[in-house]
């Protein structure tokens, strides 16, 4: 059996980022794919994002995942330029920058995209954002997108792209995923309790006005008195996320209906909603 290669560019930081490989193979036993994952870390810097995208062609992956805040910087937009240049099909994954002229152009092109509209900017005022503020507030983050169903329907679509490599498709035959993760999409048939439902959308469109906040917080506002409060609350709106999914999450326990999904070790997926069950 072919192996499935999968190239991951992370520049920057956003949650999808963290979780972004480890989602297709969580419990590390997948036969059909191998992933290989280059970060410049927190930086956007030419040479940071030239490092990743040399060591991802050596690699020579059966398609990349970029994934970065912010998409259409040009430390991103470099970066999947250059693998796209060498053949390489690409998905972007990045942040909610629908809004921007730029992204029109990308939307119109052969490039892939997942754009996680709740993967919300940080507060990042130094007043404020220390490493532990900044590890907290992407631990919300990471439970937000996971249990409201955005991660879930992110790793279907790559899924889907490695699937179409093992049936032997390449390059421009490759169908890429064109997804904008909305409440509704993210949620879509995670849930058979009506409350939790309710809560989780409720969790994923504050999530998505959180990085309202932060921008104000961060661009908008000059006087540190008063931008230390505006991301301190979009922090606080972070963390309310975060606990309506964990009470969705319980109503779902409660009801013995929390939806599974888990890889085989040749990719396919089974499904089960009973804890004490196996998968189907």
């Amino acid at each position: 059996m072919a192996i499935v290669k999968v190239g991951v560019a992370k520049l920057g930081n956003i949650a999808s980022g963290v979780m972004a490989e480890l989602l297709l193979d969580e419990r590390a036993d997948r036969e059909d794919m191998q992933t290989f994952m280059a970060t410049s870390g927190t930086k956007l810097e030419p040479a940071d994002v030239d490092r990743v995208v040399s060591n991802l062609k050596a690699y020579k992956p059966d398609f990349c995942i970029v994934v970065s805040p912010n998409g259409v910087l040009p430390g991103p937009t470099g970066a999947r330029e250059q693998l796209a240049a060498a053949g390489i099909p690409v998905v972007i994954i990045t942040d909610d920058v629908t809004t921007k002229k730029e992204w029109e152009g990308v939307k119109a092109s052969k490039f892939g995209y997942i754009i996680m509209k709740a993967d919300s900017m940080i507060g990042a005022r130094r007043e404020f954002l220390d490493p532990t503020e900044m590890s907290d507030y992407n631990g919300n983050l990471v439970k937000v997108l996971a249990l409201t169903g955005a991660f879930r329907k992110m790793q279907i679509a790559l899924d889907k792209v490695i699937d179409q490599v093992k049936a032997g498709k390449t390059g421009d035959a490759i169908e890429l995923p064109k997804l904008i993760m909305t409440t509704d999409k993210a949620v879509d048939g995670e849930f058979t309790n009506p409350f939790a439902l309710a809560k989780a959308r409720a969790a994923h469109e504050i999530a998505m006005a959180v990085a309202g906040q932060n921008v104000k917080g961060c661009f908008m506002t000059k006087e540190w008195e008063k931008y230390i409060p505006i991301v301190a609350s979009a922090h606080e709106m972070m963390r309310a996320a975060a606990m309506l999914c964990d009470e969705a999450r319980e109503l779902e326990k409660a009801g013995d209906s929390i939806l599974r999904q888990a890889h085989k070790k040749d990719g396919t997926l089974v499904a089960k909603k009973k804890l004490v069950a196996k998968y189907e």
